[in-house]
């Protein structure tokens, strides 16, 4: 087969195309060898540089630097200062100081102050006078006798503020007298000096007289018989005779014949016993 001129050429034209780009890339190759290996030099100088020297500026101009067909790359190694904090425990001593050495100076008058201020003082208490106790003699009847003859038979005795049952109502109620038995028709007295105020038929207490001590006494005689000795308005002596027992008394007419006496004091009913013994 014939080659003709073209054909030739184009080959020609083809192998000088490849071998001008091998000795670009050796060319290529080659540079950036050398430019590292400069590089690592560089490093190296700046290095030791930095290490002999600290003020050396990091900014410092280099000279006489080969001329590189490329971009080189430079890498500089600061140098830099690393600061270790080392902390170091310190044992703490605790120490116990005894009661009896820990001694508290503090002024008198604080401590005082709050001594009041935790346990204030009591308040001092005055006692209120007392009222003059003025003794005065326990009033009572002048002069007294007994109302009969024989007053040792008591049949009822006065019971206060005490209820006891009326053997004649069966109710139960408080006997405000003193009951003496006596025959039908004993002299009844008047027991100490006085002025008769009333004589009267009671609905429940029968024949009834009233003497008035003039003293606060008063005393009065039930169950009388109807002939009376006395009227209203005359004034008796210890031991002058009333009347005679009788049954009048309507309250206590299932009881034996008897006197009922009452003794009034001040309007309070009091046991006439009190007054004859």
């Amino acid at each position: 087969m014939k080659k003709n001129v073209l054909t030739e050429n184009k080959i020609k034209g083809s192998k000088g195309f490849y071998l001008a780009l091998g000795i670009s890339a050796i060319m290529i190759g080659g540079a950036c060898l050398f430019a590292y290996s400069e590089g690592e030099k560089l490093t190296d100088n700046q290095f030791n540089a930095g290490i002999n020297s600290p003020d050396t500026a990091v900014d410092k101009k280099y000279n006489n630097v080969p001329k590189q067909t490329s971009t080189a790359y430079v890498v500089a190694m600061i140098p830099t200062t690393t600061t270790v904090t080392v902390t170091t425990a310190v044992p703490v001593i605790m120490e116990t100081i005894p009661v009896e050495e820990v001694i508290i100076e503090t002024p008198e008058e604080e401590f005082n102050e709050v001594i009041a201020e935790i346990d204030p003082p009591a308040e001092e208490v005055i006692a209120p006078e007392e009222p003059e106790i003025v003794e005065t003699a326990t009033p009572k009847l002048d002069n007294v006798r007994p109302p009969l003859a024989d007053i040792s038979d008591v049949m009822t005795a006065f019971s206060g503020t005490e209820l006891v049952r009326n053997e004649t109502t069966g109710s139960w109620q408080t006997h405000n007298g003193t009951d003496f038995a006596a025959e039908t028709g004993s002299e009844v007295y008047v027991i100490s000096t006085g002025e008769v105020t009333s004589v009267k038929k009671d609905a429940l207490w029968g024949i009834t007289v009233t003497v008035d001590h003039h003293n606060g006494f008063v005393t009065k005689y039930c169950n009388l018989a109807e002939d009376l000795s006395v009227q209203e308005g005359d004034n008796l002596v210890s031991g002058d005779m009333i009347g005679l027992v009788g049954q009048t008394a309507d309250i206590e007419s299932a009881l034996e014949p008897h006197l009922h006496l009452e003794l009034i004091h001040n309007g309070t009913f009091t046991d006439p016993m009190s007054a004859l013994k």
